[in-house]
């Protein structure tokens, strides 16, 4: 009811409790009952020829042999004064252990602290007890169960079974009191032989000790049986190799020595084995343990370290996240500016290439500078020059904006002229200080020439006729 929280006692209640409580009231409820009552009791005398004996025996002989059934009691009486059952420390583990705390649990743990104890006690009250009651069943039959003594010394007997018969019972109810003596004995026998089986067995340190000394033994063992075989092998080869004459009976000593040292060595190595084997007991186990308690601290610390290389690792690749982010504004900011120097490259090539251009069209006309039709001819090729580049400027222009790859501007497909470099420079200036400026007429026409820009005026008339001479030209 306790366990299970139960208000109603009746809630708690099952068939196999309803027995055992019934069987436990009807075996308190036995005693002997008030006044002299007898009964007529007939047996075969075993010890008297096997003649027929009756004989008036009280009601409370009977009665008392049951009440010995009381003593299942004793164990309750232990358990319910018991440490274990008290603590509540220990009630706590056994129940998160799902150990339940009963008369078998005392038991074993009895039997654990001081098992000679419990088997002497045992052993003593069962004696006893069974000695009083082999009394009360024999001695209104035969007079040699009258004495106590006799009775103790047939259980005695019957408990460790040697069974002289001297000393037989008559009755019924006497055998069967030898019968249960006899299985107490041999239970209580086989108790008794492990509890001392157990009492001498080593300890985990005594194990050590004597498994080291055992191997040191058998390891000198070893070599002594191997250097008997090296030695006998040199002393076969000695007397059939190395002397003038061979003594048969002495080769064959040493060769039978020889294989008496090779059995002897085979021998110590089983032995080694066999050692091995049985060392291999709690003494292992617990190297076993340590090692892998090592293990697993190994591991343990190896993966923090992994952890935190891991929480490094992380670290850089959200770094290296957030550069691939701004990479784009990164490199529209870097085309947007390679853009502009291309384009101020661009138009300064194309402002070189116009005073080539004029500068070529002033030479390629030498008897008629002013002609007018030549002129025309390199202003429509520059400009026609100029819109060509615009073109690819603002090509180059949308495609950024549309996030395509902008071609380079000075690859070998590129229809713009070379770039503007030292040597070009140098040359146009020579020219130019080779050809100065021609100052005429103003009225009629002005041609000036600069390095960096040239201008043409022309004059309102359209044919200057002196400048069409041979001498000026």
């Amino acid at each position: 009811m306790i366990d299970n929280c139960a208000d109603d006692w009746r809630i708690a209640m099952t068939w196999q409790r309803c027995m055992q409580v019934g069987m436990e009231v009807l075996v308190c409820a036995i005693h002997p009952i008030p006044g002299k009552f007898y009964f007529l009791w007939t047996t075969k005398l075993s010890n008297h020829g096997g003649k027929i004996g009756s004989q008036w025996v009280p009601v409370d002989v009977t009665l008392s042999l049951p009440m010995f059934l009381r003593l299942y009691l004793i164990c309750r009486v232990m358990l319910l004064h018991s440490k274990l059952f008290t603590d509540a420390s220990s009630r706590s583990i056994g129940a998160l252990n799902r150990i339940n705390f009963n008369t078998r649990f005392v038991l074993k743990t009895l039997m654990t602290i001081c098992p000679g104890t419990v088997l002497l006690v045992f052993m003593v009250t069962l004696w006893i007890i069974a000695s009083w009651t082999l009394r009360q069943c024999e001695r209104y039959h035969d007079e040699e169960h009258a004495n106590l003594l006799n009775t103790m010394w047939l259980i005695a007997i019957t408990f460790l079974s040697v069974g002289y018969g001297d000393i037989v019972p008559n009755t019924y109810c006497g055998r069967g009191i030898a019968v249960t003596t006899g299985m107490m004995g041999a239970g209580c026998t086989a108790l008794l032989v492990a509890v001392v089986s157990r009492k001498l067995e080593l300890t985990r340190a005594e194990k050590h000790v004597h498994n080291f000394m055992m191997d040191t033994q058998l390891t000198k063992r070893l070599k002594n049986a191997a250097a008997n075989v090296l030695r006998e092998t040199w002393l076969i080869y000695k007397h059939t190799k190395l002397v003038k004459k061979v003594v048969a009976s002495r080769v064959r000593t040493h060769q039978r020595k020889f294989l008496l040292a090779i059995y002897a060595l085979r021998k110590v190595k089983m032995d080694q084995r066999k050692l091995m084997d049985n060392a291999n007991t709690i003494t292992d186990m617990a190297k076993t343990q340590n090692s892998v308690y090592e293990i697993v601290s190994d591991v343990n610390s190896r993966q923090d370290i992994m952890e935190e290389r891991l929480a490094s690792l992380e670290d850089k690749i959200a770094s290296i996240q957030l550069s691939i982010d701004i990479l784009p504004e990164t490199i529209n900011r870097v085309l947007f500016h390679h853009q502009s120097r291309q384009s101020n490259q661009i138009e300064a090539d194309s402002e070189l290439n116009v005073n080539q251009s004029s500068i070529s069209t002033s030479r390629s006309c030498p008897q008629n500078p002013w002609n007018t039709q030549c002129f025309q001819t390199s202003i429509i090729q520059n400009r026609n020059n100029q819109l060509t580049q615009k073109q690819i400027l603002s090509q180059i222009s949308s495609d950024s904006n549309q996030g395509l790859e902008v071609p380079s501007l000075f690859s070998s497909q590129s229809r713009t002229p070379p770039p503007y470099t030292e040597k070009n420079r140098m040359s146009s200036n020579h020219r130019s200080q080779r050809r100065p400026s021609i100052v005429e007429d103003e009225k009629n026409f002005t041609y000036l020439e600069n390095p960096s820009k040239m201008q043409m005026f022309q004059q309102i008339s359209s044919t200057p006729p002196f400048y069409q001479t041979n001498n000026h030209s």
